[in-house]
């Protein structure tokens, strides 16, 4: 989920758990709470320093340490003797220590609804955990809890409209919950239709709507992929001069419609490219490339004259319109060099 996202929801989660009346002078006034609580719904991204050592160590490591309920606790004291610092010790640590658990718990619930996938018991493992039924930016999600906090400042005296946005999340993710249900529902229906494995469909959600779903089935080194509108009853129509958001909603087909591809990790253009591409895939300078890809499949095979790039994805990062985010290659010279990282930027400056 995006930073601003979380922030606010971190603003949100503060004004519904807390009366704008203080009993005790010991208390964190409200406007404290809600302030440490967004600034520690915050801080779990600050993983992105991870970025300026290598993009593949921030990829492997993101929504890990950071992430981890384990971890939570810890975090939190942290924080909380930050805040109070910051405050001049005028508030003991202690006054903000459930505000900063409070923060850090609405954010990795945020990200646990998204599809990157959490290390909720790092570090004692490092596997992920994720139910994707929220696009990294839901403007819907967003627009939802700046809801509530307009109302929270309307009546500043009364919770109970930052307590009810809550409960409207909660209804939110349960309606996106049904969507990813029904979307998974045609992906079984196609692997049953084809004779592949039903318990190999996963569901993604999409940019620009919630009813915008892509649904992928595996099939070994093969994936199976649609690009599917849930609601949608006719294909929407562009110009050629039309915005690149048109275009993007337009990849999107009705499931009447919907148009499979098949993506693979190897080339079949012959065998040349096939053991080629195989023999890329498996180098050990692509190893952390490997363990970060959940749904890899080779994008190209560059072979002009005086070397050879062989190109993975990641299906998660690929949208129509734009070019794959966290697109890695390896390359050598003509003959039996050695292998060696290279990677192409993507649409976004994280890439």
């Amino acid at each position: 989920m995006d930073p601003v996202t979380h922030t606010l929801s971190g603003m949100l989660l503060m004004r519904a758990v807390t009366s704008s009346h203080t009993q005790h002078a010991q208390q964190l006034p409200l406007r404290e709470r809600i302030i440490a609580g967004s600034m520690a719904a915050a801080f779990p991204d600050s993983d992105v320093i991870l970025r300026l050592i290598d993009t593949l160590i921030y990829l492997n490591w993101h929504q890990g340490p950071a992430h981890s309920l384990v971890m939570l606790p810890f975090w939190a004291f942290l924080l909380a003797h930050l805040f109070s610092g910051l405050t001049g010790r005028r508030y003991p640590w202690r006054s903000f220590f459930v505000p900063a658990c409070l923060g850090i718990m609405i954010h990795i619930l945020g990200d646990l609804v998204t599809a990157y996938g959490l290390m909720l018991f790092a570090p004692f493992s490092t596997q992920r955990f994720s139910l994707p039924l929220v696009f990294v930016i839901d403007p819907w999600l967003t627009a939802i809890i700046l809801a509530g906090l307009v109302l929270s400042a309307i009546f500043p005296a009364k919770r109970v409209y930052a307590v009810a946005i809550l409960i409207g999340i909660v209804a939110y993710v349960s309606f996106l919950w049904m969507l990813h249900e029904e979307a998974m529902q045609v992906g079984k229906a196609h692997a049953a239709e084809k004779m592949l494995d039903q318990q190999a469909v996963s569901v993604l959600p999409q940019p620009l709507s919630p009813f915008n779903q892509m649904v992928i089935i595996r099939d070994g080194t093969e994936l199976h992929v649609a690009r599917i509108n849930l609601r949608r009853n006719t294909l929407l129509k562009c110009t050629d001069s039309g915005s690149l958001l048109c275009h993007m909603a337009a990849a999107y087909r009705p499931l009447a419609m919907a148009s499979w591809q098949s993506y693979s990790l190897h080339d079949s253009r012959s065998p040349e490219y096939a053991a080629l591409s195989h023999e890329a895939w498996q180098q050990s300078v692509l190893g952390p490339f490997r363990q970060f890809a959940r749904f890899p499949v080779l994008d190209s095979i560059n072979h002009p004259a005086q070397n050879i790039c062989v190109w993975f994805i990641d299906l998660r990062f690929q949208f129509p319109g734009l070019p794959p985010s966290f697109r890695y290659g390896v390359c050598r010279e003509k003959g039996n060099s050695p292998w060696y990282l290279q990677r192409q930027r993507g649409a976004f400056w994280i890439d």
